[in-house]
């Protein structure tokens, strides 16, 4: 029997994702083993598209000796590839026909998809921050792919409904929370390396304890907010979110005991150990029937 040629290449750009997360995140692609196959499908397509358009701006595009001009022009091809694939619903980019794939299944629209974009433009045009336009970067950058995986999340079986609005907030926050740990993680090479300031009037090179712990605490609340909405989620995702937010709150607490005079020295690590011990602590407490069906993947994986 002949294949289904567009099953066939659809299968094929969502293992081409997989490959994607494997490559390029640890913690996220562990959270995601959490999930069942078709939700962690839908969750790899996003990352991996946004991880795409991440490598054009600060990575791969720079290294082949592209300029900001050239990097900009990526960036809008990519974008409008991605809006039409999610109109059509086929890319010759396998990446980008996984992404269309999840986005035209649970409804991502160009709503979460423009202001995305519009962020991974800012990195490359705008080096200084104001308070404002912190907010919008942060918004678009990470806030929108928590609020993407969010609308895979409410398809799956057991979500508590009559909750979008804890959910969308919880979403944000801890896509916020992510992206201003990473800030953190990354002060010395932002600025450094990218000639990029995100903090608005902080100068790396006066960075102290003072300035680390009230950012700290502006992470934590956000990890907090994100935390209170989990438990509206389906269990599943709840169990991976929270995984991803344990891992995300155990780095926190890492930055915590490092100097502010050391943070710009090198990236702050979770061990591969320790996340180990972190999964392994979120499916005890999410009850027997997690460890008998999820360790076995995460552990084979």
């Amino acid at each position: 029997m002949r294949l289904d040629p567009l099953g066939h290449y659809s299968d094929t750009a969502t293992r081409s994702a997989s490959v994607v997360i494997g490559s390029y995140s640890t913690s996220f692609g562990l959270a995601c083993l959490i999930l069942g196959a078709k939700e962690r499908r839908h969750i790899e397509n996003i990352y991996a598209l946004v991880r795409v358009a991440d490598e054009v701006v600060d990575g791969a595009a720079a290294a082949a000796g592209l300029n900001a001009d050239a990097v900009c022009w990526q960036l809008d091809n990519l974008e409008a590839e991605t809006e039409r694939a999610m109109g059509c619903g086929y890319s010759t980019n396998m990446v980008v026909h996984a992404f269309a794939l999840t986005a035209r299944t649970t409804g991502i629209g160009t709503d979460l998809t423009r202001p995305f974009f519009e962020s991974m433009r800012t990195d490359v045009l705008k080096t200084v921050h104001s308070a404002d336009t912190l907010a919008a970067y942060i918004y678009g950058s990470a806030e929108v792919v928590g609020l993407m995986c969010l609308k895979v999340f409410q398809s799956m079986k057991g979500a508590t409904g009559g909750h979008d609005a804890e959910l969308v907030h919880a979403a944000r926050s801890l896509g916020a929370a992510f992206q201003k740990v990473n800030f953190l993680r990354d002060l010395g090479a932002d600025s450094a390396d990218l000639g990029r300031f995100y903090f608005p009037g902080l100068d790396p090179a006066a960075f102290n304890d003072g300035h680390k712990h009230e950012l700290l605490d502006d992470i934590r609340s956000d990890l907090a907010a994100a935390r209170a909405g989990m438990v509206f989620l389906a269990p599943p995702a709840r169990r991976a979110v929270r995984l991803a937010h344990d891992l995300f709150l155990t780095l926190v607490d890492r930055i915590e005991k490092v100097p502010a005079a050391e943070l710009a020295q090198g990236r702050v690590r979770v061990p591969g150990w320790h996340k180990a011990f972190i999964c392994l602590r979120v499916l005890v407490n999410a009850g027997p029937s997690s460890i008998t069906k999820e360790l076995p993947q995460v552990v084979s994986s």
